[in-house]
């Protein structure tokens, strides 16, 4: 990982173009749309039945797990996912470029996928990893293929971005309709075998689709050189030989206490992404805008990281509240509770246009101001979430306070998750698009594993004050991030207006 911190990556290396359609515009965004499309089915498709798949009883075909182990577990996956990025961004800088990064984790995440749905004991982990590998690879890689066919005109980036996310959640609102149907009413390892289809065919479209994108994502910008590749691939592979064979397999079979794991992993998430943007601003000199934008940068991200340890507890958290103590009865049918997670999703179509006539009437709305809002919506989320713990006690509640909660949930990532989305790609330094898009990434992993190890005070602590606790925190967070508004618009450099 030294290398990705060379002084050539701080040279300007102008990034590939796509071949302009007549009136300026640029093929292939459709085709990475779609493509994106089917790996956010596989991932969503997932995360609807894990931690329901982890602590159904072994009668039913499950794992058997309690719930604090259960959500671990899944916040230790979610976060492994979002590590990834960082290598996988490397590799699609220096080794692989986008378009063989994309190919190469889509058939990872396959490969996973196909083995979580053999129903044999100790595959478990092995397939959570090979589409953790996958998805490492693929993310920062496709957020770096609809920069390249975006363009650079006013506001057309970000524009790109919020488009991109927006339309992928037809995906995540199908994929736990399907995968929760096939789980939880035939079998478990159905649910899994959906996703590795619905990424197969992915992978299918994008190679069909390669000759669209000119040579955007064909070619590494900053190739490392094959001594040094070969080198780092031999270090891989025993790093990959050593972690599975001292620690995947004595988990896998009950030889290695898994909260030490889970804790050892929990530490090393949190450290990296500070460390990783401490080491990138050290690389260029003091002063510079560069080092400027790499510190607000942080600053932001840290914030996000609040954000995303409420919403990633929608899979685990509010899965679990959904199976137990929500009213699930419609008309005499018994809704699935996976089902809820297409309910978050379906609420992003419904109220982004919304946000996107705000953000034009409102000029001042820019990064700072939309990541304050996001974390605000997402604290006030679990205040109602206690609300509705505390009716809980007394008998299973309507599933209105679930909804209400997803709803702040989808007003929050449209007005966070593209725009940080948008920033990393603007202030990375030249060379490190793919990289800073995926410690945008990291932060997510960091909320996500605070998270996952913060649902074990639920042993201690009432479900209604656990909700208060983290409520309120993310609401003070929040907060400090409005107030500091004006601060973090020096530092980060960016111009005001519709366009940001």
């Amino acid at each position: 990982m030294d290398t990705s911190l060379t002084p050539q990556d701080s040279a300007p290396a102008a990034p590939p173009a796509a071949p302009r359609r007549a009136g300026g515009g640029r093929p292939g965004f459709g085709t990475l749309l779609a493509v994106d499309l089917w790996e956010r089915f596989s991932f969503y498709g997932m995360a609807a039945i894990l931690v329901l798949y982890l602590t159904a009883s072994e009668a039913r075909g499950g794992m058997g797990m309690a719930p604090q182990t259960a959500t671990a577990v899944f916040a230790a996956y979610m976060s492994l996912s979002f590590m990834a990025g960082l290598p996988g961004g490397w590799l699609a800088d220096r080794v692989l470029g986008a378009r063989r990064a994309v190919l190469l984790g889509g058939a990872l995440i396959t490969c996973g996928h196909a083995v979580l749905a053999l129903p044999v004991t100790g595959t478990l982990y092995a397939g959570l990893l090979l589409v953790v590998a996958g998805t490492g690879l693929v993310k920062p890689a496709m957020a770096t293929m609809v920069a390249g066919v975006s363009g650079e005109g006013k506001g057309r980036r970000e524009a790109a971005f919020s488009l991109f996310y927006m339309c992928i959640q037809v995906s995540a609102l199908i994929a736990p309709v399907v995968t929760g149907l096939l789980a939880e009413r035939i079998a478990w390892h159905l649910g899994f075998a959906a996703a590795a289809l619905g990424m197969t065919a992915g992978l299918i479209q994008f190679a069909l689709g390669l000759r669209r994108y000119g040579d955007v994502g064909a070619r590494p910008p900053h190739p490392v050189r094959r001594p040094e590749a070969t080198a780092m691939l031999r270090r891989a592979v025993w790093v990959t030989g050593v972690v599975g064979g001292l620690v995947v397999l004595p988990v896998s079979y009950g030889l290695l206490p898994l909260p030490a794991v889970l804790a050892a992993l929990g530490l090393t998430t949190v450290a990296l992404p500070f460390w990783y943007l401490r080491s990138l601003r050290r690389a260029h000199a003091r002063g510079t805008v560069h080092q400027r934008r790499l510190a607000g940068f942080t600053l932001l991200m840290a914030a996000s990281a609040a954000f995303w340890m409420i919403f990633a507890q929608s899979g685990s958290v509010l899965s679990l509240f959904a199976e137990r103590h929500t009213d699930r009865d419609v008309l005499g049918f018994e809704v699935p509770a996976s089902w809820f997670q297409s309910v978050h999703p379906l609420f992003v179509l419904l109220v982004a246009p919304l946000f996107a006539r705000l953000w034009l009437r409102a000029p001042r709305v820019d990064v700072p101001v939309k990541f304050a809002g996001a974390l605000i919506a997402a604290g006030v989320s679990f205040l109602l979430m206690a609300l509705a713990s505390q009716l809980a006690a007394h008998g299973p509640v309507g599933p209105q306070w679930l909804l209400l909660v997803y709803l702040l949930y989808s007003c929050g990532e449209i007005a966070l998750a593209p725009a940080g989305l948008a920033l990393a790609a603007t202030v990375a330094p030249p060379g490190s698009t793919s990289r800073l898009l995926a410690v945008n990434g990291l932060f997510g992993a960091v909320g996500v594993v605070a998270g996952g190890q913060l649902f074990r005070l639920t042993t201690v602590l009432s479900p209604t004050a656990y909700f208060l606790l983290l409520g309120g925190f993310v609401l003070t967070v929040g907060t400090t991030t409005a107030l500091a508004t004006p601060h973090l618009r020096r530092l980060l450099a960016l111009p005001t207006g519709p366009d940001t």
